[in-house]
């Protein structure tokens, strides 16, 4: 799986590319809208689509510091593309980059390595998509 540390936060801040759709977006179009604006590549092919939307809500202080209260949390769908690039497709300098380092893991590991607010969804999602890769 591919996962980015985010330019924004400090420390160790990874979390697998995502996206808002924005009408009249699908949201695989919105996936491919933002697999560009952030990872600079849609060389991909779509899995599967989430047979169900997830939810997750942002700590007080992590919404006030970096959103200004706009948000708390997210429903999010997810999908599931298999990548067909190469690593030197992706690139994080982006016109609005989000990701200062991006890295494949195994997705046994993600778990360990995403912040804790999200770490229920991501389980949710992996556990979800296992077939693909099972």
């Amino acid at each position: 799986m591919l996962i980015g540390q985010r330019l924004d936060a400090k420390g160790e801040a990874w979390q697998l590319p995502q996206c808002g759709i924005d009408p009249p977006e699908t949201p695989e179009a919105a996936a491919r809208r933002e697999m560009l604006e952030e990872i600079g590549t849609d060389r991909a092919d779509l899995l599967r689509e989430s047979a169900i939307w997830r939810s997750y809500d942002l700590p007080p202080a992590i919404a006030r510091r970096q959103w200004r209260g706009r948000y708390a949390g997210q429903t999010q769908k997810w999908l599931a593309f298999r990548f067909i690039g190469t690593d030197d497709d992706i690139r994080l300098d982006t016109e609005h980059p989000e990701f200062r380092d991006w890295r494949w893991v195994a997705p046994a590991t993600l778990a360990s390595l995403i912040v804790p607010f999200k770490r229920d969804v991501y389980v949710s999602v992996v556990d979800e998509f296992r077939p693909l890769w099972a």
